[in-house]
């Protein structure tokens, strides 16, 4: 097959009129995925811990600390962002444990964590009796590794035996070690997997279904696992026996098994996932050592089972064979046998007892949980969360019928862990100005019951709360929401911080940021979350309308709503900065090549902005079917149209941006953001770049970094938009 390669004169053609019409001098002519590689001159900062590489790190971290922690503000930033991170008043995130509530808990005497446990009752009481059952502090200086928690996963019903993931540093990959709750101590014999991306479930007491790195061969391109086995106790993963097989060349993030129970624990169905790209997927049941393929669109959620009915959201529209349309965001509760059967599932009548919920066109699912006698929605209503329970069969006919339960208005409504064998599960809600309420919804009840509400960590009676439209390139109307001073002057004079995201269908509803309220919202300062198209705040839909080629979409969205931040008089370019992370990395490293007349300080942090080469950093290849696969000519022509390394303009004034990554990030690889400040050193922009050297892609692994993390980001914001 002959591959036509595009020239920088042919994709500038395509670009969009906004942009300038000369080639920007390191956009490569060959767009292949050699041709983008010679044109490369910074692919040595792409090895992580090359000696050129960190050589860079080094200098970049010596200036840019010098700039942002020899600012007489950083101090007290830092100071404030700790006491807020390790506040003893937050709520402690419950998760079910047996029959009591277990914890996870950071703080500044233990800031690498406790696992912990309680009662109900006690977690109830303003000071809950807590039991230690790891102390994950001690155990990283027994053993004198950086260990980072990364979560239980515990076998039902009585969760007494759990695997425990640790990760060296906080990179995603992690190793997994066999507890025992009943005696605190790990398993002597258990079971143990070395550190990989392991995807894992209990299948019973003695066995697990493993997905992960077999050896040779036995990784996709991304790095992730395709093949599953059962492990039984006493063998080694060699010894494992196969149950399912991908396919190397899969996409995605691996394919991974699901075990479905019923609340006293017995088995329902055993799943598996296995990615296609990114967003499409096949599921398949393993029966009887059976592998059977369901009959579902590729684009699907899948919730867990209920009455032998498997509960999805429809992630595209969908006509179950003679049955009715079902739009995208759908949520169905399927007849499991039916689904295993193709070609048997008929027709639902009337009453349709498929159809539980269907979205309006400003509404998406937020969350779904799966109880033993119904389900519980979370539903996002223009950005803003309300909650309903959902029964079958209750008036005696055979459809879904629906309750609302009282929750408090304007607020995010975000459904936390769940016991299926008590009928109950953790809500929260929150917005910008109103710390988090943990509640408990018990079975059957009509309304919340209020366990704890979050401290006030910073003074939010000066402040509101608006959420205005701006229209953009094509006329949709783009939500967004603006926290500011009660008393502003819509002068333009107001430094304000643009947060956006845009990606992989992740909703941004109103959440509480304290560390933001402190040390920005406390300083006079405005804060602004754009809800563009690519996420998922108005379900699918909303999400694909981004997708791949018609990813200019995101950037003209947030584009947009800078402008009307500017027309309304509450910013103006000398005080508007933009912030995002990882996906976010890539609209605002593009929003500031595109429009670095509107801003005046971008905060870029883990991001993916080289996204010519991305699949080639590990693990982009997984993402390909969210931005396109830039090694086809195709693909390359509209990921170079706005691709931020290879835009970059040494005639073009930027403003100084401020950079940052981390060593240990094995989701979003650190080269993305070396090269870029090193290109923008060469072309004689002022940038600042830092490189943290442990936490991984979260950058949270413990209060005292994230501190120091939160201090630099706002001093440099302070720099650049209050002096």
């Amino acid at each position: 097959m002959r591959i036509q390669l595009l020239t920088a004169v042919a994709v500038l053609a395509l670009a969009a009129p906004a942009l300038a019409q000369t080639p920007p001098p390191h956009l490569p002519a060959d767009l292949s995925p050699a041709g983008v590689r010679a044109a490369d001159d910074h692919l040595a900062l792409e090895q992580v811990e090359g000696t050129e590489a960190m050589a860079f790190v080094a200098a970049a971290n010596e200036r840019s600390l010098a700039a942002l922690t020899g600012d007489p503000r950083y101090e007290t930033f830092r100071q404030q962002a700790f006491d807020i991170l390790s506040s003893t008043a937050r709520i402690p995130a419950p998760s079910f444990l047996g029959e009591g509530i277990g914890n996870f808990w950071q703080d500044a005497a233990r800031p690498k964590g406790v696992w912990r446990r309680t009662t109900l009752y006690s977690y109830r009481t303003d000071a809950p009796v807590w039991e230690t059952l790891i102390d994950i502090d001690a155990l990283a200086r027994t053993e004198g590794r950086d260990w980072v928690w990364k979560g239980a996963r515990c076998l039902a019903p009585d969760e007494t035996r759990c695997l425990i993931s640790l990760s060296d540093g906080g990179k995603d990959a992690v190793e997994v070690r066999e507890f025992d709750t009943t005696t605190k101590a790990f398993v002597e014999g258990g079971f143990v997997l070395p550190e990989g991306k392991h995807r894992l479930e209990w299948l019973d007491r003695d066995t697990l279904l493993v997905a992960t790195d077999f050896g040779s061969g036995t990784l996709t391109e991304s790095g992730y696992p395709f093949i599953v086995k059962r492990l039984t106790r006493g063998q080694t993963l060699a010894q494992a026996t196969e149950i399912y097989r991908g396919d190397i060349a899969d996409g995605g993030y691996g394919v991974s098994p699901g075990v479905y129970r019923d609340g006293a624990g017995a088995l329902q169905a055993v799943l598996i996932n296995r990615p296609l790209d990114t967003f499409r997927s096949e599921v398949w049941r393993v029966d009887a050592g059976q592998s059977v393929r369901l009959t579902l669109p590729e684009r699907v959620a899948v919730h867990g089972v209920l009455n032998g009915r498997l509960v999805i959201t429809l992630e595209q529209s969908w006509t179950p064979f003679a049955g009715p349309d079902y739009p995208a965001g759908t949520v169905l509760a399927l007849p499991l046998e039916a689904l295993a059967r193709p070609g048997r599932m008929l027709p639902s009548p009337d009453t349709d007892p498929d159809a539980v919920f269907r979205p309006g066109p400003r509404q998406s699912v937020a969350d779904v949980a799966v109880l033993d006698d119904g389900l519980v929605l979370a539903i996002s209503d223009n950005v803003v969360g309300t909650l309903r329970r959902f029964a079958f069969g209750r008036d005696g006919r055979p459809v879904w019928s629906s309750t609302p339960v009282a929750a408090p208005d304007n607020s995010a409504v975000g459904i936390g862990d769940v016991s299926r064998g008590s009928g109950r599960m953790f809500v929260s809600t929150q917005g910008f100005l109103t710390p988090p309420t943990l509640s408990l919804l018990n079975a059957d009840a009509a309304e919340l019951v209020a366990l704890k509400a979050g401290p006030a960590l910073f003074d939010a009676s000066t402040h509101v709360v608006e959420q205005f439209e701006a229209t953009s390139t094509d006329g949709t109307k783009i939500p967004y929401f603006v926290t500011r001073p009660r008393d502003l002057e819509m002068d333009g004079s107001a430094p304000t911080i643009l947060f956006g995201y845009g990606g992989f269908q992740i909703s941004f509803p109103p959440a509480y940021k304290p560390e933001m309220g402190k040390l920005w919202l406390g300083n006079g300062g405005v804060f602004v979350q754009a809800n563009i198209r690519g996420g998922g705040e108005f379900g699918p839909a909303w999400h694909q309308a981004a997708l791949r080629g018609n990813r200019q979409r995101s950037f003209d969205d947030f584009t947009a709503v800078a402008r009307d931040l500017q027309a309304r008089g509450i910013t103006s370019p000398r005080r508007l900065g933009i912030y995002g992370r990882s996906n976010g990395g890539v609209l605002t490293s593009v929003s500031i090549t595109q429009h670095p007349e509107l801003f005046n300080a971008a905060v870029i942090e883990s991001p993916l902005i080289d996204m010519l080469r991305y699949p080639d950093l590990p693990a982009g290849a997984s993402w390909i079917g969210e931005y396109g696969d830039p090694r086809i000519p195709g693909d390359a022509a509209f990921i170079a149209r706005y691709s931020a390394y290879q835009q970059l303009r040494p005639e073009t004034e930027y403003p100084r941006v401020y950079i940052t990554t981390n060593t240990r990030d094995d989701r979003v690889h650190p080269g993305h953001a070396r090269k870029f400040a090193a290109r923008l050193a060469d072309q004689g922009h002022d940038a600042l770049y830092y490189e943290e050297t442990a936490g991984g892609h979260s950058n949270d692994a413990d209060p005292v970094a994230n501190a120091r993390r939160w201090a630099r980001h706002y001093v440099y914001l302070a720099q650049q938009l209050m002096d």
